[in-house]
């Protein structure tokens, strides 16, 4: 067995651990901590335009993954989506989804940079994060334009890098598998799992802050009572003044 396949074999359980740990202990000892550090008090022109632009692509992109690696190949010939087809609209969706966010979060880097009071609440924490980000991102939409289209060697990574991450998910890991696949998958899945093991560290923590709960909590009762035989809503008597 090669150094490589030790290497995918082991590597991502190594990400995993230190993602639970890590949002653990930043639930445990940073509760406060847990946050993005909203700067939209400081500029907001900007981050109207980036922000939607970043969190609508990423969202596309994370789907388009999940669909491309979590679903079988049989799965989709099974509902008559030939293998063209396939490809075709993970490109076109693919490469517009990558190019909207490359396009917003470049928007909030400038806007980062150039806006004083946003700047000066960057941390080194938070440049870290935008590099490793941003270099995730750019390997994902070169892995769109070489492993998918004739400018590459349209290599399909639905043989390789898919079946490989399910391989670790059965705790079966088949690191032969992403051995087979290019340089180019090799680097993008890299820098993903650099990003994995900093995202409980940084404010992207706040992926894992949905409001779930929201939607199944208790409506909201408001009564009344009858105050003085007036029937007037509690605290609608203007207060008398104090001091």
């Amino acid at each position: 067995m090669s150094g490589w396949v030790i290497f995918w074999d082991v590597v991502p359980y190594v990400t995993l651990a230190v993602v639970v740990v890590g949002l653990w202990w930043r639930y445990r000892y940073d509760k406060f901590g847990w946050t993005t550090r909203s700067s939209q008090l400081y500029e907001s022109r900007l981050l109207r335009i980036g922000s939607p632009m970043f969190h609508f692509g990423i969202l596309v992109v994370v789907v388009g993954h999940v669909i491309g690696l979590v679903i079988p190949e049989s799965w989709t010939d099974a509902i008559g989506l030939s293998e063209h087809a396939y490809h075709v609209q993970a490109v076109i969706l693919g490469a517009i989804a990558g190019i909207a966010t490359l396009s917003g979060i470049a928007l909030l880097i400038y806007r980062r940079r150039t806006t004083g009071p946003v700047f000066l609440a960057t941390t080194v924490n938070d440049k870290v994060m935008y590099l490793v980000l941003v270099l995730a991102i750019l390997a994902g939409l070169s892995c769109t334009l070489l492993g998918a289209t004739p400018l590459g060697d349209e290599h399909d990574y639905r043989h390789t890098v898919s079946p490989w991450f399910r391989s670790i998910w059965i705790l079966q890991p088949r690191g032969d598998l992403m051995v087979q696949a290019p340089l180019y998958f090799h680097i993008h899945v890299m820098i993903a799992l650099v990003l994995f093991c900093l995202w409980p560290f940084t404010r992207l923590v706040h992926v894992f802050s949905a409001p779930i709960g929201y939607l199944f909590r208790p409506y909201i009762v408001y009564r009344s009572r009858d105050v003085a035989g007036r029937g007037e809503l509690v605290g609608s008597q203007p207060h008398r003044r104090g001091w």
